[in-house]
């Protein structure tokens, strides 16, 4: 398998795309979307990055962000999902006596012919990264990570889905998450 080739330059916004591991729906959960919206806020202050847009999904996400000096976009990822694998997973463990919970923690686990000290994974190993360089791009694709609970039949329009940036942009609703602007 070839390697992947990224190009971090600090002018640059970036537009992330992951998706969990074996496109498993743990984000269903509200718990597990807070968790994820908790860390991803803490990540921005502690890693230093504009969050520009975003969209949490059931079972993946997309991000616009501008990342600074601190980190580039692979260290703000796994520190991410570093993360929220760890909140997830130690809430599954900790509520096995529900079925939900059971069944996710089962489509996480590795198959036995895995070798290493992990038993499960929560997000796939890599990530999807495209450089975003003029402000049609980045209009774009903020309506692409909008209009994604819609296609997917999650509402029926984007301003019902709490767990993206278009209720801040479109309403100024920073209630689950502030985004920054880029100048």
């Amino acid at each position: 398998m070839s390697k992947l080739r990224r190009f971090y330059e600090h002018s640059n916004l970036h537009y992330i795309t992951c998706s969990t591991y074996r496109r498993t729906r743990a984000f269903d959960s509200d718990r597990f979307k807070f968790a994820f919206v908790d860390i991803l806020r803490e990540l921005s202050l502690e890693l230093e990055f504009k969050l520009v847009g975003w969209v949490l999904m059931p079972e993946h996400f997309h991000m616009l962000i501008w990342p600074f000096l601190i980190a580039d976009p692979s260290r703000i990822m796994q520190s991410l999902k570093e993360r929220t694998a760890l909140y997830v997973l130690d809430q599954l463990k900790a509520n096995l006596q529900f079925a939900w919970c059971q069944k996710t923690l089962s489509r996480f686990a590795l198959p036995a012919t895995f070798h290493g000290p992990s038993q499960y994974r929560v997000w796939q190993r890599r990530f999807f990264d495209m450089n975003i360089s003029s402000e049609k791009k980045r209009l774009e694709k903020l309506d692409y990570m909008h209009a994604n609970p819609v296609k997917r039949r999650l509402v029926k329009e984007p301003g019902d889905w709490p767990w993206s940036s278009w209720r801040f942009y479109y309403l100024g609703d920073a209630s689950v998450l502030r985004m920054d602007h880029v100048d």
